[in-house]
C-alpha cells in the first residue's frame, strides 16, 4: 500500500484509537509482527529460525547494514563490535556515583547512557553521515552490555571486570557480569534470547526512539529515551515479576488454587497476554524449547505452571486471547544462565538497543518531523484572566 501525502497546510484532526492501535505511522524494511499469525520477522527472514541457527552478530549485521554477512563481513564485524565494548574513561568514572544513588538499574542504565553520548561526543543525528550514524550505533550497542555488568558489579561490591574481545557477544556479558566464563549452554540459552527479543514492531520504546530520531537529535538520546518507555512494568518490567510468581506459588499443589484465586480476583499473572499476539507468541515457544532440555527443578515447575494457567483461562475467561508471552519463559532462562531477576529488563534493553539503533537509523533517513496532534478537552478558551493575588 502506497504511503499517505498529507497536505501540509492541512489541518482537519484525524481521530484514531486510543493507543494508536493499528495505525500505521511509517514504514519499515527492519521487518514486522503478524498477530494473527503468531510470526515476526527481521527482514526477510524469521526471527525465530534465526534465534535457532545463527549468532547474535550476525543478526545485528543483518538489521544494521541490510544482510546476513559471509564469514569475511562476520569477522570484521565482530572485531570491530568487540573492539567498541571497552567503555571510556570518563563513562567509567560515572559509574560510582550512578551506583551509590542506589537507583534501580534500568534508571542507572539510563543515566549511563545518556552519560556515553556525551563522554563519546555524539554529534546530532542531523549532522552525521550515514557511516558516523552507523559508527554510533555499533558503539551503543557494543557497549550497553559492559554498562549493565560494571553497575551491577559495583552494587555488589566488586569491581568490574574488563572485556574479552575473544568472546561473542552473549558470553562477554555473562562473563563480564559474574567474572566467570559461561557455560556453552548458558551462551546458547542468552543468545536465543537476546536475538529474539531485538525487535518487535512499532512498540512504545522502538517508537520512542523513532520520535526522538526524528528530530535529529543524538543517537544516545534516542537511546536514552526509549529505556525510558521500556522501564515501565506495562512493557519491559515484567520478566522478574514471573519469578516472584513462581516463587509465591512454591509447590506444585499450589499451582491451582493461586492460579484460581488470581484469576477471580481480577489479579494479572505475568507472563500472559499479548495486545499483538492472538496465537502463542512465537518466541515463547522457542524459549519453551529451550526450557525443556534443562531439565531443572525450575524449569519443571515453569512448565507445569504454564499448562495449569493456560487451562484455567480457557476454564475461567473463554474466548480471551490470553497465551503465554515471551516474558515467562524469558525469566527462566536469564535465570539457568545466571543473571539475577533485578537485571532481566536490563538484559532485554540489551537486545532492543541493537533494534532501536537499527530503527534510529532508518528513521534518520527520514527528513520530516513526528508531530502528531491533540484534541483539547479542557474548559472553554478564551476565558478573561481573573484579578492574581499578589499584583
Amino acid at each position: 500500500m502506497p504511503r499517505m501525502i498529507i497536505d501540509r497546510m492541512d489541518d482537519t484532526p484525524i481521530d484514531v484509537p486510543p493507543g494508536l492501535t493499528n495505525v500505521v505511522v511509517t514504514e519499515t524494511a527492519l521487518g514486522e509482527v503478524r498477530g494473527r499469525e503468531g510470526f515476526y520477522h527481521y527482514r526477510q527472514y524469521s526471527a525465530v529460525d534465526l534465534a535457532r541457527e545463527a549468532s547474535l552478530e550476525e543478526v545485528w549485521h543483518l538489521l544494521l547494514l541490510g544482510r546476513l554477512p559471509n564469514a569475511a563481513d562476520l569477522a570484521g564485524f565482530a572485531e570491530r563490535t568487540a573492539a567498541a565494548r571497552e567503555l571510556p574513561a570518563p563513562v567509567a568514572a560515572l559509574l560510582p556515583p550512578a551506583v551509590a544513588s542506589g537507583a534501580d538499574p534500568m534508571a542507572v542504565l539510563r543515566t549511563l547512557l545518556s552519560g556515553y553520548g556525551a563522554a563519546a561526543g555524539l554529534a546530532p543525528l542531523y549532522d552525521q553521515s550515514a557511516d558516523e550514524r552507523l559508527d554510533a550505533a555499533l558503539r551503543v550497542g557494543a557497549a550497553t552490555p559492559g554498562l549493565i555488568a560494571a553497575a551491577h558489579r559495583l552494587r555488589q561490591g566488586l569491581e568490574p571486570v574488563p572485556p574479552r574481545p575473544e568472546l561473542g557477544f552473549a558470553a562477554d556479558y555473562l562473563y563480564r557480569l559474574t567474572g566467570v566464563e559461561p557455560t556453552p549452554d548458558q551462551v546458547a540459552g542468552l543468545s536465543a534470547y537476546l536475538i529474539a527479543a531485538i525487535d518487535h514492531g512499532f512498540n512504545a520504546s522502538t517508537f520512542t526512539a523513532r520520535v526522538i530520531a526524528s528530530t535529529g537529535a543524538d543517537l544516545a538520546a534516542c537511546v536514552t529515551g526509549a529505556v525510558g518507555a521500556l522501564s515501565g512494568p506495562l512493557h519491559g518490567g515484567a520478566p522478574g515479576r514471573v519469578l516472584a510468581a513462581l516463587d509465591e506459588i512454591g509447590t506444585p499443589d499450589r499451582i491451582e488454587p493461586w492460579v484460581r484465586d488470581k484469576i477471580n480476583s481480577g489479579g494479572r499473572i505475568m507472563g500472559f497476554g499479548h495486545p499483538v499476539y492472538r496465537t502463542e507468541d512465537p518466541r515463547s515457544a522457542m524459549l519453551k524449547e529451550l526450557v525443556r532440555g534443562y531439565g531443572t527443578p525450575r524449569a519443571a515447575f515453569a512448565l507445569e505452571t504454564e499448562q495449569t494457567v493456560i487451562d484455567l483461562l480457557a476454564e475461567l475467561k473463554p474466548g480471551r486471547a490470553l497465551n503465554t508471552n515471551i516474558e515467562f519463559y524469558a525469566a527462566v532462562v536469564m535465570e539457568h544462565c545466571g543473571i539475577p531477576a533485578e537485571l532481566f529488563t536490563p538484559t532485554f534493553a540489551v537486545a532492543r538497543v541493537i533494534g532501536w539503533t537499527a530503527h534510529i537509523l532508518e528513521q534518520a533517513q527520514d527528513p520530516k518531523i513526528i508531530r502528531p496532534s491533540s484534541r483539547y478537552v479542557g474548559a472553554t478558551p478564551p476565558e478573561p484572566v481573573p484579578p492574581l493575588s499578589g499584583r
